[in-house]
């Protein structure tokens, strides 16, 4: 069994065979899909999907730093308001940080809503799903401005040996590997013994960064399989041994069923 800890199929690029691709990841083994929302827009397709696959699916809330502007205080509320209402749906708070690979307009701002979004999770005891694109240094200077250190994943992880001993000065963290370490311009593969398989969990970030052999099209939860075998012959494992760790790893933080 495999657990795709981090898909987007609510999003607009599945809108003509969006059932059709949520099956074909049930049935590629599959069985578990944690599904990070991004902004205000996202939160109903991901709950309509979600009410779709209930037994397959589990839903993060949070405000993607991408979407952090002049209006973030409105935003921000707004999906606050959704999570009080019904905390029970959502096994994580997701997907959060830093991104100044595009703008640093709202580095400040980001990084406000990012600690927010830290003491949503650490008041109900929920893990952070991390992303982080050229933010580093400022996703680890909140973290540690925090209460408490959350327990969470950096989601899409394409760092360094360095970067990961950085970030486990701060804490015991998992670290999101998806198609990213198949492509050929990628050192990834000899971060992995690093990380270990202990902490390490599979995702696909779909229908973004599709792996090798799947590379430049669409990407979906069914093409986990390639990272997963990706994966397991780099660590010297077999795949078998790979999804029962990683499925595991996934159980643990995000307390799935």
């Amino acid at each position: 069994m495999l657990v795709d800890t981090h898909t987007h199929l609510y999003l607009d690029e599945f809108s003509a065979d969006r059932m059709e691709t949520v099956q074909r990841a049930i049935d590629s083994g599959v069985e578990k899909m944690i599904f990070p929302n991004v902004d205000l827009s996202t939160l109903e397709p991901m709950k309509q999907l979600h009410a779709q696959f209930p037994r397959h699916t589990y839903m993060a809330i949070g405000l993607h730093p991408t979407e952090v502007n002049a209006d973030w205080q409105s935003s921000l509320q707004t999906i606050h308001d959704e999570f009080e209402a019904n905390p029970q749906a959502y096994v994580a708070i997701g997907e959060i940080g830093i991104d100044l690979y595009w703008d640093k307009t709202f580095r400040a701002q980001q990084m406000e809503v990012f600690g927010h979004q830290i003491e949503w999770a650490n008041a109900h005891n929920l893990p952070i799903i991390i992303h982080c694109r050229e933010g580093l240094d400022d996703v680890l200077e909140v973290i540690r401005g925090a209460g408490k250190v959350p327990r969470g994943v950096f989601h899409s992880f394409g760092g360094t040996i360095e970067d990961v001993d950085r970030i486990r000065e701060v804490g015991d963290f998992y670290f999101g590997i998806n198609g990213i370490v198949t492509f050929k311009n990628s050192r990834l593969s000899s971060v992995l013994p690093h990380i270990g398989t202990e902490r390490i969990l599979l995702e696909t970030d779909s229908p973004y960064l599709a792996p090798v052999p799947k590379r430049g099209k669409r990407n979906e939860s069914s093409y986990i399989v390639h990272t997963a075998d990706f994966v397991a012959s780099s660590l010297g494992c077999t795949s078998d041994e790979l999804q029962a760790i990683t499925t595991r790893n996934a159980a643990d933080l995000f307390d799935l069923a």
